[in-house]
């Protein structure tokens, strides 16, 4: 019998902490599930009633931002870039995100759905990385575009 080894690149909550200046409320990465350096990287968000936002979006029919489906999406590029650098944040400099392009909403995300994330590395230029982003739950995509991100000085 041939021993199956397990080759999936994950990250714990703790992980993604260390990977993220990102903290509660605007943490929106729970999970990484896969990535590759250089290349892409799967992860997740728990969508939860709890969420701050939905107290006003929308009251009486909760519904996650779309702006805050593309800061998730742009999370776990900048978690890439960390990881694919071999680097994490400072207080001398940080990926911040500096374009998003392309940028679709497909249906609505509502408190227990989970947000399935999904970048790829398009191509990284003096220190400027691309990538095409998607959410997704249930398998059905809820949100595309192309993001970049960059490393600043703080």
């Amino acid at each position: 019998m041939s021993e199956v080894v397990n080759t999936l690149n994950s990250m714990d909550i703790n992980d993604v902490l260390e990977h993220l200046p990102h903290r509660y409320p605007f943490l929106l990465v729970d999970r990484v599930t896969d990535y590759k350096v250089g290349e892409y990287l799967y992860g997740f968000k728990n969508v939860s009633y709890n969420e701050p936002f939905f107290t006003g979006h929308f009251p009486l029919r909760p519904v996650m931002p779309g702006v805050l489906i593309l800061e998730a999406l742009a999370q776990v590029t900048g978690i890439l870039a960390y990881k694919s650098t071999a680097t994490t944040p400072t207080d001398e400099s940080l990926y911040y995100l500096v374009g998003i392009d392309k940028a679709r909403f497909k249906q609505l995300v509502v408190p227990g759905d989970q947000l399935q994330l999904e970048v790829k590395v398009i191509k990284t230029m003096q220190g400027i990385w691309k990538f095409d982003g998607k959410a997704s739950v249930d398998g059905k995509v809820v949100c595309s575009a192309e993001l970049m991100c960059a490393e600043r000085d703080v």
